[in-house]
């Protein structure tokens, strides 16, 4: 636990006194103005962090049976609204509850040890459905736990149910025929984000303290700007993802597309490092047999030892107002501690090869497995299209029906990429840079290919989402996301902290120092 804590005394009382009040403990409440010192605030009991929470349960502050109580009470009463866990495993919950209870009691410590919690409902939880949207798969359940889930497990933890997902994994609002529209915390109008998004509106909305999503296109981290909280996109292959697949087919091992990864999402930066070191490390059945896992430290433990780089525009699509003017305070903040920031370096790839790259990359992923008419759709499509047409529509159209020598390409320019990653990261420790180009916006449900965003009054393709995921994406490297701000009617505002590749550790250490130093989760008006 951070700070002090509480001294409650034993038995009932004491444990209603703490699921009834707040604690001293916890991040300092961050203002709307990230320039403003932020002012250090009682953290109310639902927004209590995971490493608090398991504190208190080692310390029979609080059992874990009451905790499950505390979250389902509050599932039960704010979800109608927000909608977020729409598979629900209460009673088995209340089972490995009790049995946390009982191994606490006997003086078991583990990382996790009755902690309760929820994970997106495209991971495989055995006897429960994973559809990823799709209504055919809605009765579907798998009978073993996906490696991240069983890691977890193993740890402790809790798992209550599962949150929603837009069709497919594909969306930045989260929605499907199955289980309808998760709406945002801060502001039901406007989407979460997708396609973790029902994971980051359980966090936000209290009613867990640790959630685990996947990434491909900024599904971890868009979720996580739009709804104020942390995530970690790991390094690509070090986090095992088997049994994070397309529903009914066979648990895929952790190596695979080379561009989707799993990953934790939490209200405080010292939670992802605790989950991430939870699950971290290689699928026991297959590259377990042969290496290990050890990461580098974090390069520094300060901020103003860390080189950054700043970037918050990008050539091929704007970025709100906003958001660049919350990372120009952050800069300027981190330039008053002593960091060495800079806004622009010639060893920074170009970030319009990278982005139009990953959709080459993407394309092939994106569309595997559809009827052999959806193809040849695609086709008819991709030859209306100028020959000189290089926008992120049109890459992904051809992508559809990549030939090898085609993907062979590609794959070749992101190798080029990569080493010119590592030569920038030779120089710079991290590179912050917007997670999204627009703050939550509002949810819109009419066809993917008729959507624009509205980027302060000016329309620019819905595909543009991609623009910030692609630095880090197709080249591997590791990302956390930081919120940092609030707009002035209290959307959340983040950073995306992109660090070296293998070195997850450097960008969740930096994110972690940002919310010690300015303060990190603000929690919504419900």
């Amino acid at each position: 636990m951070k700070g002090s804590s509480i001294k409650l005394g034993g038995g009932t009382a004491g444990r209603r006194a703490f699921l009834a009040g707040v604690s001293a403990t916890g991040a300092a409440a961050a203002t709307r103005a990230f320039g403003q010192t932020p002012i250090p605030a009682p953290t109310p009991a639902p927004y209590r962090t995971a490493g608090e929470l398991v504190a208190d349960l080692a310390a029979r502050r609080v059992s874990a049976v009451e905790l499950l109580d505390q979250a389902i009470a509050r599932i039960e009463r704010l979800d109608p609204s927000i909608n977020a866990v729409v598979v629900r495993d209460f009673d088995r919950a209340r089972q490995a509850a009790t049995a946390a209870d009982q191994a606490l009691a006997r003086g078991e410590r583990r990382p996790l040890l009755g902690l309760p919690m929820t994970v997106k409902e495209s991971f495989n939880v055995a006897g429960l459905p994973t559809t990823w949207g799709f209504p055919a798969f809605k009765d579907w359940r798998p009978t073993e736990d996906a490696v991240p889930v069983q890691r977890l497990k193993a740890a402790g933890a809790v798992i209550i149910g599962k949150t929603n997902v837009p069709v497919a994994l594909a969306d930045w609002q989260t929605t499907n025929p199955i289980y309808g529209t998760t709406n945002n915390p801060y502001d039901v109008t406007r989407t979460p984000g997708g396609s973790s998004g029902g994971s980051a509106a359980a966090l936000a909305a209290g009613y867990v303290a640790l959630e685990f999503g996947s990434d491909i296109g900024g599904s971890l981290r868009a979720p996580a700007h739009y709804c104020g909280v942390f995530a970690h996109k790991p390094t690509y292959g070090v986090v095992a993802r088997r049994g994070h697949n397309f529903p009914r087919q066979p648990a895929l091992p952790s190596f695979g597309d080379g561009l989707a990864v799993v990953g934790p999402m939490a209200r405080s930066a010292q939670d992802i490092a605790l989950a991430f070191g939870v699950v971290a490390g290689p699928d026991e059945q297959r590259d377990g047999i042969g290496w290990r896992l050890q990461l580098p430290p974090p390069r520094h433990r300060v901020l103003r030892d860390f080189r950054v780089l700043l970037i918050d525009t990008h050539p091929l699509c704007p970025t709100a107002e906003v958001i660049r003017t919350a990372l120009a305070q952050l800069a300027d903040r981190l330039g008053k501690e002593g960091a060495n920031v800079a806004r622009q370096s010639p060893l920074l790839p170009d970030l319009a090869e990278v982005a139009r790259n990953y959709m080459r990359l993407l394309g092939p992923v994106m569309t595997t497995g559809r009827p052999p008419e959806f193809y040849d759709q695609m086709r008819t499509l991709a030859a209306t299209l100028k020959p000189d047409d290089q926008s992120l529509d049109a890459i992904y159209v051809r992508s559809a029906n990549m030939g090898w020598r085609e993907w062979d390409a590609a794959n070749n320019v992101r190798t080029r990429l990569q080493n010119q990653w590592a030569a920038l990261f030779k120089e710079w420790d991290v590179v912050l840079c917007p997670t999204m180009p627009t703050p939550a916006f509002k949810q819109d449900q009419a066809e993917m290919s008729t959507r624009h965003l509205d980027i302060d009054g000016q329309a620019v393709p819905y595909s543009n989402n991609f623009v910030w995921a692609g630095p880090a994406t197709p080249e591997w490297l590791p990302a956390t996301v930081a919120p940092i701000a609030r707009t002035e009617s209290g959307l959340p505002i983040g950073v995306q902290i992109i660090g070296p590749y293998l070195e997850d550790l450097t960008p969740i250490q930096f994110a972690q120092l940002l919310e010690q130093a300015y303060g990190g989760f603000v929690p919504p008006k419900l």
